[in-house]
């Protein structure tokens, strides 16, 4: 009866956090929900509790920031008085919000995303909790954007900070257009860059569909984000991976 009791309560603890679960890298289940419990959600806002459990429920819920991430960048912007910033991939708003409630009062962060519809799905949490102003929100695909503003000539080194959350096969083709525009001394997150643990993953390895096509897109990234003089960099096992690069010149 003690063991059959004993597996029950370890399959409850297993899923005990799995809206977020599949973001963590630690190999311990136990270990993430401690830091969760511990340091995260105690601290998490009402409003981007509220939007986290949303997101749950959406069936793309995999897309979306965990909240050890989320409070991560919250700290990271405040600690660089971060006041314009951008963000591409929004999916239902979780980075975004947070990064909203960082920022002074009158910050402002450009985002885009190519789905409204799951933007929409947050914005009333985002309303709520009055940093609605701050966002200047785009549908639609970022490339030709980026390239509008270099052309322009005046955003050239105006960003604070940039987030990058979208389509991997992009990546290296963002940061080619980012580095203008970010400042010098200014941050660029890259997130997704430890892609699932697949990056040491042996070639045979049994990846989803997904995981697999994404993967060489996520290494050659790495591998040029490690060579650039433009930049230093560093790689943090936090959420799937975050590589954080100042630039430098």
């Amino acid at each position: 009866m003690a063991e059959n009791g004993a597996a029950t309560n370890n399959q409850a603890q297993a899923g005990r956090h799995q809206e977020v679960g599949h973001k963590s890298l630690l190999q311990s289940d136990a270990l993430y929900q401690y830091i969760l419990e511990t340091s995260v959600y105690p601290r998490e806002p009402e409003a981007m509790k509220e939007l986290r459990e949303i997101t749950a429920k959406h069936p793309w819920n995999i897309m979306t920031t965990s909240a050890d991430e989320g409070q991560f960048l919250s700290l990271l912007l405040k600690l660089i008085n971060a006041k314009n910033t951008m963000e591409i991939g929004v999916y239902t708003g979780y980075s975004l919000l947070a990064t909203a409630l960082a920022l002074p009062p009158d910050g402002k962060i450009l985002a885009m995303d190519i789905n409204r519809e799951n933007y929409e799905l947050g914005l009333p949490v985002i309303q709520k909790a009055g940093v609605a102003h701050k966002i200047d929100f785009r549908e639609g695909p970022a490339l030709p954007v980026l390239d509008e503003m270099i052309a322009d000539g005046k955003f050239h080194g105006t960003f604070d900070f940039i987030f990058v959350d979208a389509d991997k096969d992009n990546y290296l083709n963002y940061h080619r257009r980012l580095i203008d525009l970010v400042k010098i001394g200014g941050v660029i997150g890259y997130d997704n860059t430890l892609w699932n643990g697949s990056v040491v993953a042996p070639p045979d390895a049994p990846l989803r569909k997904y995981v697999r096509y994404y993967r060489d897109f996520v290494l050659e990234l790495n591998k040029a984000l490690a060579a650039d003089p433009r930049i230093e960099i560093c790689q943090l096992p936090v959420g799937d991976g975050i590589t954080l690069c100042r630039r430098l010149s």
